[in-house]
């Protein structure tokens, strides 16, 4: 797998892991029904999957296609229909796919606890979170070819600031 597509992967998955499992900790404090959590964390990382794909295909484009237009001035020609166009083009709609697609399935993560459990539903999802982050933290150490322990610490340390600032806003 290229280093590019790990980016996303990592990028996509915190976003997906992180944002839904604050909007499964917010929804836990005004429901216990686990079908009314599911579905607001199922709404959010439809969402999120589809922004983060969009916007990451907008991001792309702008960026791939300025560097094309900086290829084509001293060249003198336009390099549309060529096969460093098509190259330009499939790295976007990869790149793309590869961040929206990691931020549904990282999405999955706080919200499988509730599908698959009857009780303790929110502890197993802080718990999976957590314990997938520490994951990645260590994919993300090794694509970085630096400590993997390091990452993982930063990675956990992250997703349990989140969490604390999460429930702090859920106190009456």
């Amino acid at each position: 797998m290229k280093t590019e597509h790990g980016r996303y992967i990592i990028l996509g998955s915190i976003d997906g892991i992180l944002a839904i499992l604050g909007v499964v900790i917010g929804t836990s404090h005004v429901s216990s029904d686990p079908t009314i959590v599911m579905n607001a964390a199922l709404g959010g990382a439809v969402a999120l999957a589809l922004t983060n794909g969009i916007g990451s295909y907008l991001a792309e484009s702008a960026v791939e296609y300025g560097k094309l237009a900086e290829l084509e001035k001293p060249l003198l020609r336009s390099l549309n229909s060529t096969i460093l166009e098509r190259n330009t083009k499939k790295k976007i709609w990869s790149d793309s796919f590869f961040h929206g697609g990691a931020s549904f399935f990282g999405s999955l993560i706080p919200i499988l606890p509730f599908l698959l459990l009857d009780e303790h539903m929110l502890e197993a999802a802080i718990i999976c979170s957590i314990s997938v982050l520490s994951i990645l933290g260590m994919y993300s150490g090794k694509l970085a070819k630096q400590s993997m322990i390091k990452h993982s610490v930063r990675m956990v340390g992250l997703g349990i600031m989140i969490v604390a600032a999460v429930t702090m806003l859920g106190l009456e």
